[in-house]
C-alpha cells in the first residue's frame, strides 16, 4: 500500500486550527492579493505584464494545492461577475475569452502544482522552491501560449507570449525561492 506524503504548508503552520471560516478566509484573501497584483499592469502587445503570477504561485506555495487552486477560481468568479479585478480593471467574460484567457485559466492549474510541490515539502529548500516555482510557470505559460495562438502569428508567439515576461518572472521566481525557506527557519518547529 502506497502512503501520500503530505506536510504542512506556511498556511498551516501559522493558522494551525483548521476549519472552514479559516480555508474561505484564505482562499478569499489570496483572491484579492491576485486582483490586487493585477493592477500592477505595462501593456506590451495583447497580453500585460502584471504582478498576477507573483500572487498566483505564491497561493499554490503558501496555502497549498487545493485552497491555492480555490483561491484562482474565486479570483476568475470575481472577474466574470463584473468586478474589475483583471488587469487594469478589466472585468467579464469577453475579457477572459480574449488573448489573456488562457493565462488566466493557467492560473488555477498553476497554483494546485505548486501547492502540491509545497505540500511534498518543496518550499522548504531553496532549489526545490525555484523548481516548483519553474514547473507552475511552465504550466501557466502553457496554458496562455496556447490561447494565444487564436490572436496571434505563430511566428510571433513567443516574442509576444512569453520573452517580454521572462525578465520578471525570474525576478518573482528568486524572491519566493529566496525568502520562502528561510520563513520556514523562523516558524516553530511543526509536525509533518
Amino acid at each position: 500500500m502506497q502512503t501520500r506524503i503530505r506536510t504542512l504548508t506556511i498556511a498551516d503552520a501559522l493558522f494551525p486550527r483548521a476549519n472552514i471560516l479559516r480555508d474561505a478566509t484564505l482562499v478569499v484573501a489570496f483572491s484579492l492579493i491576485t486582483a490586487g497584483c493585477a493592477q500592477i499592469a505595462f501593456y506590451v502587445g495583447p497580453v500585460p505584464i502584471t504582478g498576477q503570477t507573483f500572487a498566483v504561485l505564491l497561493s499554490g506555495v503558501l496555502l497549498g494545492s487545493r485552497r491555492g487552486a480555490l483561491s484562482q477560481l474565486a479570483y476568475l468568479a470575481q472577474g466574470v461577475c463584473g468586478l474589475p479585478v483583471f488587469a487594469a480593471g478589466h472585468s467579464g467574460l469577453p475579457y477572459m475569452l480574449g488573448p489573456t484567457g488562457g493565462y488566466l485559466a493557467g492560473f488555477v492549474a498553476a497554483a494546485f502544482v505548486v501547492g502540491l510541490l509545497a505540500e511534498r515539502g518543496w518550499d522548504k529548500r531553496l532549489w526545490t522552491t525555484a523548481a516548483a516555482m519553474l514547473a507552475g510557470n511552465a504550466l501557466l505559460y502553457m496554458f496562455g501560449l496556447l490561447r494565444l495562438t487564436d490572436f496571434v502569428p505563430s511566428n510571433s508567439l513567443l516574442s509576444v507570449g512569453l520573452y517580454p515576461f521572462i525578465p520578471g518572472e525570474l525576478m518573482k521566481m528568486a524572491l519566493v525561492a529566496i525568502t520562502l525557506p528561510s520563513a520556514w527557519k523562523l516558524l516553530p518547529r511543526q509536525q509533518s
